[in-house]
């Protein structure tokens, strides 16, 4: 009993000082010779950047107080940016493997491709990315590892199973009526997609993905065909508003573009068949198109060698071009515009690859950076978190050699990466 009482208090005083040390957050200290605030277009120069506990807390200029026990890094001639957003990858798919090369591999070899893409994309200086459709709930176990520290990967936005109609986009038509292939986010009529949409959300969605019209990568149906009414359309953007939850569209035909954004959609991805009255929609309802124009280049080139279907290859022909001159419209009409790659339909990894192609058909380099960043956060509807180098958001950097607004293909291999105040990549 003596003893114990002897120590008691020095018990009492080891945990006061673990509780204390283990509340202290960490913080980070980084300076570069230029900083691009996204918001503003301009540059400021020797930017000293605070990050406490995961977050943004000062930007001053170098020289300023640091702040007691901070770890500093310094990026001489480096121009620091916001860690990117993509908003529209498949991070469990591999172009390798298209057409029925896929199906020689078990389910769970995807959640692994999953796990190597999620690095690849994040060492490409993309902290966040919207994750649009993935089977077997993969991306959501991604994003938890990552959460967890067991693996690097960027933020993720999941949106789980891609939602759509029997023998449409989302759906498995490769095979014959013998050969069924389960997949619950196929659903029709109204009653049915309202329930899908709760049962993506039960089960770790944070966005709905839904295909309105036909797709390149689907074996059967017509690109541009609609494949959902304006009804169910309704019934399913109702239904995911009312759980807090944004939608995005598959959508290349016209027809299924303006029925979208009749009915509340948030985004349009691809967009590759928009027309004047679809530009005039988007802009009357603040609707986003996320067109992915680079990726055309890897699918013409690689496609046949990867084992991508004839069908798909002549579709993508006939809608390529017409999608860069459509992003081109709808840029000079006005439309909010995203930055979205589809990656997994060409490497991830490579995502920086679209900016070069969204300036030759349009974009200042500003713009593209912007689409990447602080407008894709808007769309999101994280602007507290992402998206620019502020106070209040997570401590998301990437840093470069050279001026990016002058030469935008620098993004295509960032030195440095950052994402929540740790080194995910540091300079050779």
């Amino acid at each position: 009993m003596r003893l114990f009482k002897l120590l008691l208090p020095l018990s009492f005083l080891f945990l006061v000082c673990t509780n204390a040390n283990a509340a202290e957050p960490e913080t980070v200290v980084v300076s570069a010779d230029k900083m691009l605030d996204v918001i503003t277009g301009k540059y400021i120069d020797h930017p000293q950047i605070t990050i406490r506990d995961g977050r943004i807390t000062n930007i001053d200029k170098q020289g300023s107080a640091l702040p007691s026990g901070a770890q500093v890094i310094n990026l001489p001639g480096m121009t620091l940016l916001p860690g990117l957003i993509d908003m529209h990858v498949h991070l469990t798919s591999d172009p390798k493997y298209s057409g029925y090369r896929s199906y020689e591999f078990t389910d769970n070899f995807w959640t692994v491709v999953g796990v190597a893409n999620a690095k690849k994309t994040v060492e490409a200086g993309f902290t966040t990315v919207r994750n649009v459709g993935s089977n077997n709930f993969d991306d959501v176990a991604i994003k938890q590892g990552i959460e967890e520290h067991q693996i690097p990967g960027p933020r993720i936005v999941p949106a789980t199973y891609m939602i759509g109609a029997t023998g449409g986009h989302c759906d498995t038509t490769d095979f014959p009526p013998s050969i069924t292939v389960p997949n619950i986010g196929i659903a029709d009529g109204p009653d049915a997609i309202r329930a899908t949409v709760r049962k993506m959300r039960k089960y770790g969605a944070e966005v709905i993905k839904f295909c309105a019209t036909g797709g390149v990568f689907s074996k059967t149906d017509s690109v541009s065909g609609q494949q959902y009414s304006l009804t169910e359309m309704k019934a399913l953007v109702d239904e995911a508003h009312m759980l807090g939850l944004k939608v995005a569209v598959h959508a290349h035909g016209a027809s299924g573009i303006k029925d979208a954004i009749r009915a509340g959609a948030d985004t349009i991805e691809h967009a590759s068949l928009a027309d004047e009255e679809a530009y005039a929609l988007a802009k009357q309802h603040g609707t986003w198109f996320d067109m992915d124009i680079y990726n055309d280049d890897y699918i013409l080139a690689e496609g046949e060698k990867n084992g991508v279907f004839p069908e798909s290859l002549n579709k993508e022909r006939a809608i390529g071009l017409k999608q860069r001159q459509n992003f081109r419209n709808a840029l000079n009409a006005g439309v909010k515009m995203i930055f979205g790659t589809d990656g997994g339909i060409y490497p991830n990894g490579n995502n920086a690859m679209q900016f070069k192609t969204m300036v030759d058909w349009g974009m200042t380099p500003l713009q593209a950076i912007q689409a990447a960043t602080v407008s894709a956060a808007d769309a999101l509807g994280r602007t507290a978190d992402v998206g620019a180098i502020q106070v209040g958001r997570y401590g998301d950097l990437i840093a470069v050699k050279g001026d990016p607004l002058a030469d935008v293909k620098l993004l295509r291999s960032v030195d440095f990466v950052m994402k929540g105040g740790e080194v995910v990549k540091r300079l050779k």
